[in-house]
Order: C-alpha cells, then sequence, then structure tokens
C-alpha cells in the first residue's frame, strides 16, 4: 500500500458514518400476514379450523398485529370465502389488532359486521400491475377508497394502506419513486395510518432501498409507512438492514415464508417472519416475540398448508450450542 493510498483510507474512515448497530431503532413492529397474503394463493382448500390454529399460534409467538383474511368476492379469491366465519369465531383480545383486506365499499360492510377494528386497502404503483390486480387505474382506485378510508375512520375503525411493486413492476419495468410518495401522501390525506410500501417481485437492492426510503423520510416520519419487501432474490433481510439503520420501525412478514402475489409473475414467498425475528434479536432489537414459539406457528403453517415452506429459520431452527458427546 502507498502513503497517499493510505492517508485515502484514513480519511474515508474518518468520513465513515457510525457503524450500523448504533443506529437502528430499540424496537420494532411486526405485521404478521401470512393468514391473507400467505393462503390467498394455496390451491388447496384450507379448513376454516386449520386457519384458527394457524392464528393462535401466530398470537401465542407474541405477534400483535396480523392480517387475517380479504373481504374479497369469493369468485376471485375463493381460499378466503370464510372470511366472516373466521373473523367471527376469533377470539377478541385487547392487545391483537386483527385486520382484513377489503376492496370495496361492500368489503368494509363485512368488515363492519363482524367488529374489525382496522382494515386494508391495496393498490399498485403501475398502472399495468393495478389493472392486472384490481382492473382499474390507480386514480379510479383511489376514487374507490374515498369510499371505504373516511367510513371506516367515521365508525372508529383504522385503516392501514398497501402500495404494491414500488422497487419495480413486472410489466412496466421501473417504477418511479417520486409516484409513489404522491400516492402514499394521498393515501394519508384520506386517512391512513399507515402505507407499507411493497416489492411486489423481490427485485429491491439496498441501494435502491436506501434511494426509497430516504425520498419517504423526507416526507413523512417513518411511522407513517412500513416495508413488505419478497425474498424471492434473496435480498429481503440485506433490504430491512437498510430500512433499519435510516430508522424504519415497521415491517410485514410472512410465516416460514409462504406467500405471494397472483398477479405478480416471479413472486415466490415473503420475507419469513422467523428469519427477521432471528436477525432483529441477533442485532437487540426487541420485537416482542418469542422465536421457538414462532417457529413452531411455521410448523403448524406447514401441516395446515400440507407442503414444506421455504423460510430459512424454520428449516434450520433456531441456534443453539450443541454438546459434545463424552467419551465412555
Amino acid at each position: 500500500m502507498t502513503e497517499g493510498t493510505a492517508e485515502i483510507s484514513r480519511a474515508d474512515r474518518a468520513a465513515a458514518p457510525a457503524p450500523l448497530l448504533a443506529r437502528v431503532p430499540d424496537a420494532v413492529s411486526i405485521y404478521e400476514v401470512s393468514p391473507r397474503d400467505g393462503l390467498q394463493n394455496e390451491s388447496a382448500m384450507i379448513p376454516l379450523e386449520g386457519k384458527r390454529r394457524l392464528i393462535a399460534a401466530l398470537v401465542d409467538a407474541g405477534l400483535r398485529r396480523i392480517e387475517i383474511t380479504s373481504f374479497v368476492s369469493p369468485k376471485w379469491v375463493p381460499q378466503l370465502a370464510d372470511a366472516e366465519e373466521l373473523a367471527r369465531t376469533l377470539p377478541a383480545r385487547e392487545d391483537v389488532t386483527l385486520s382484513a383486506l377489503c376492496p370495496n365499499a361492500r368489503g368494509l360492510e363485512r368488515a363492519l359486521a363482524v367488529g374489525l377494528r382496522e382494515i386494508a386497502v391495496f393498490l399498485s404503483a403501475s398502472e399495468a400491475h393495478n389493472r392486472a390486480n384490481v382492473n382499474k387505474s390507480i386514480d379510479d382506485t383511489l376514487s374507490v377508497f374515498s369510499e371505504i378510508v373516511p367510513p371506516a375512520r367515521e365508525a372508529g375503525v383504522a385503516v392501514r394502506a398497501y402500495v404494491s411493486t414500488v422497487w419495480g413492476c413486472p410489466y412496466e419495468g421501473d417504477v418511479d419513486p417520486a409516484r409513489v410518495v404522491h400516492i402514499a401522501e394521498r393515501l394519508i390525506a384520506l386517512g391512513c395510518y399507515q402505507v407499507s410500501l411493497g416489492d411486489t417481485i423481490g427485485i429491491g437492492t439496498p441501494k435502491q432501498t436506501h434511494d426509497i426510503v430516504r425520498r419517504f423520510l423526507d416526507a413523512m416520519p417513518p411511522e407513517r409507512f412500513a416495508l413488505h419487501l419478497h425474498d424471492t432474490r434473496g435480498t429481503a433481510l440485506a433490504n430491512i438492514l437498510i430500512g433499519l439503520e435510516l430508522g424504519v420501525r415497521d415491517f410485514d412478514a410472512s410465516v416460514a415464508g409462504v406467500g405471494g402475489c397472483p398477479y405478480a409473475p416471479g413472486a415466490a414467498g415473503n420475507m419469513a417472519t422467523e428469519d427477521l425475528v432471528f436477525m432483529l434479536h441477533g442485532m437487540g432489537v426487541h420485537t416482542g416475540v418469542d422465536l421457538d414459539k414462532l417457529i413452531e406457528a411455521g410448523n403448524v403453517a406447514e401441516q395446515v398448508i400440507g407442503r414444506p415452506l421455504p423460510g430459512k429459520v424454520h428449516r434450520a431452527g433456531p441456534f443453539r450450542l450443541r454438546r459434545q458427546p463424552t467419551k465412555g
């Protein structure tokens, strides 16, 4: 190494940002989506009792924000045709928020009838994906939300929003982050308390995530948005680390990595909740989740669905030191 190179290296070190662990939040909130986003794509029908078992296991693991179903027409998502019965038969707990997707005013009526305290609305950041998903333009979808969000808020129901294809669209390619921020601001102005930003096809990289999160932090406080990252290409945790470093406090995940979007080719697998919790606990970030019980919830999901699930910690288990065999 030359003297000039050494001087550059020292200067770079002096200008380097604080270590990652010095900047992450002390605690984060995990929004569990497996009962809805995870199960909606399963071709084999999941019985009601199986869904109840899964949700009970998730609550037992310490998850306190769980999206349980969608009040969409059974014609479009047959797997969730039991939405009312499921919501009615789950025990109410003051410390657990159960939510459901509501695509229209009729969906809101159904959610209110079963007493849910939170709902979610959804749209895409790209016109092509939005039309594939809900058969409407983005502006028309936002007009529909004006028939959902204000009435829900008047009824005392919280509303969360999803924006899909933020990192890129399978039909259009790149998506302008400025467009996403504009959509999110309209959703918040309408009455949504939080906007979940989706990497629907799992193409995000850390630099891209940094740019997107920085744009959002310039426009709103971190509690106003969450990250919903798919692990299709193995980059979800790397992108979550960027979000953590910048102060994001809310992340969506699905136990054992189950789920994906039926209108996004190649979007196989949500961020596995166990993988996220394992990493966060190793960094000293509080989640309120018991990892052992969460792994058991993943086992319940696998039993209910009837096939192996891809979550890495789900398959490997938690790390524990093994005793060496004694010589006899």
